[in-house]
Parts: structure tokens; sequence; C-alpha cells
């Protein structure tokens, strides 16, 4: 197992966690946090990852998406859960384990269980005994990807599934009578967050991966519906304006401060045609993109 002093340390080596084996199931591996003690608290700000997370901790955390969370707790996070976490100054102990949806690829995806979904719970505080049940899960996880076992991955999957099932059988202790409406703003942060995280753009990018609002509700697993009405009423604008918006200033800027071609622009941009950008670009702003450039 390998030994990482510090959380913040673990969030540096994201390319040293991964395991990826030659047939290309995913990336998985699992930690230790081992006991630490630091003079006041140390603030880990959120960021976009790519992988799956699930932590076990002992002691006092304060979770930035939630209350503080006392002695001990399981934690799911994913991709698009944006959260930060603040260590206190006691000793603590616990594991962690990251996989990302491709090591699940032929499986039941994550975020149809509660845990992983951005409105579900999160956090399951555990007794003694049902810490100690989960740290033995990890310990098993961890002596098995050390093992030769031909079908570890297949044991580890499962372990993975254990542990969700595990948190889920749990009636959670951190339920918010206002968490219809913390709900909402979470989902209305994540779809930003989501929308945010495709700029800038890269001249070898092949087109933007969410483009509509129902690509935007498929990955955040709600209602298209449901996610216009959130966004209506966060912005004041429907999901199409915030979107069209965030595209128009991507391009004026790729316009203005970049000498790509204008069809390079459109492609980046996933726009199938360079007419279609053409069009796009002058009913928002009434004037096309080369004359916008050369203004």
């Amino acid at each position: 197992m390998n030994k990482v002093e510090t959380i913040s340390d673990c969030y540096k080596a994201k390319n040293d966690l991964a395991i990826k084996n030659q047939q290309n199931i995913g990336y998985f591996n699992v930690f230790k946090l081992y006991p630490n003690i630091v003079n006041g608290a140390r603030h880990t700000p959120f960021r976009r990852r790519d992988y799956f997370k699930i932590t076990l901790v002992e002691k006092v955390q304060k979770f930035h998406f939630t209350d503080n969370v006392n002695k001990y707790s399981l934690v799911f996070s994913n991709p698009h859960i944006p959260y930060s976490w603040e260590q206190k100054d006691q000793v603590f102990n616990g594991y962690f384990c990251i996989f990302n949806q491709a090591f699940f690829r032929q499986f039941r995806h994550l975020n149809q269980y509660s845990a992983f979904q951005p409105t579900g719970n999160h956090i399951f505080e555990l007794s003694r005994e049902q810490y100690e049940n989960v740290s033995d899960i990890f310990i098993r996880m961890s002596d098995e990807l050390n093992s030769d076992y031909v079908y570890k991955y297949d044991l580890l999957r499962t372990m993975v599934y254990e542990m969700v099932h595990f948190a889920l059988k749990i009636r959670p202790t951190l339920i918010s009578v206002k968490q219809p409406i913390n709900a909402a703003k979470r989902i209305s942060e994540l779809f930003l967050e989501l929308l945010e995280s495709q700029f800038p753009v890269d001249e070898h990018q092949s087109g933007l991966q969410f483009r509509t609002a129902s690509d935007f509700a498929d990955k955040l697993n709600v209602h298209v519906n449901h996610l216009n009405r959130i966004i209506k009423e966060a912005t004041q604008k429907t999901t199409t304006q915030v979107i069209t918006e965030r595209i128009l200033q991507e391009s004026k800027f790729l316009l203005k401060q970049n000498e790509w071609s204008v069809s390079k622009i459109a492609f980046v941009l996933g726009f199938s045609e360079v007419t279609h950008f053409n069009n796009f670009f002058k009913k928002n702003t009434g004037t096309t993109p080369l004359k916008f450039r050369k203004g």
C-alpha cells in the first residue's frame, strides 16, 4: 500500500495514483491516510477531477458542501461534485480509493446510485463498529490490489459496490430541513462548473462535450425540465441562453486574441459546419466573425 502523508499530497499526485492494466480496464488505486497533526486548519480547495473517490476518515473533518462531520465518516464524491475540506488540528486515520467510470465500463453506471448523485447524500456518519467494518474492506482492497490473482479487478469492483451498498443501507444523519433548496443550488453550481470546465478550448479539440441543456442534464443525472427550472430561477436566463453566452464569449476571445482561422474556431467549439458558426455568431452579435475580427 502506498503511503501518503497528507491529504494535500494525495491531491497533487493524481497521475501517480492511477493504476491501469494492459487491457485498458480503467483506473483504480487505494491509499491509507496516516495520522497527522497540523497547526490550525488546513484547507484544500475543491478541484475538477476525472475520477470517483470514496474516503473513510476518523476524527473531525469539515466538508464545505455540508456541515461538520465528527468522529467517523464515509464520504462519496464524483468528478462533478464540487467539494473542499479542512483538516482540523487533530490526529486522524482513514483510507481512500479512486477510480474512474471506465473501471466499471460493463457495469451499472455509478451515477445511478444516490451516493454519487449531485442531490444525494454524500456523507455517512458511522459508529466505531461500522468504521472498523469499512476499514476491513479497504484493507482487503489493498491486499487484493497487490496480489497476483488474475481476477483481482473483478474483486475490487465488488468491494467498491460493497461499500456503496453498505452506505446506502445506513440511515444518513446529515439531513437538512433546507435540503430541497440546497439541492437546487448545488445543481446550479454544478451546471456552471461543468460549463466552465470546457474552457479554454484546445486547438486539438474536436468540439465541446456539452452543448445543449439535455447534454448537461444527462451528465448531472437530472431531468432537463428540472434543470431548466433551476437555471432560470438562479440566473433569470434559460439554460440555452447561459450556454450560448459562454460559447459566444469564447468565440469573441478566439477571434480577437488568436490567429486560428474561423473554420478552426468553429471546429473546436463543436460546430459541424463553418456556416453554422457564422449564423450563430451573426444571430447573437449582429455581425459576422470576420467583421468582428477586423473591427
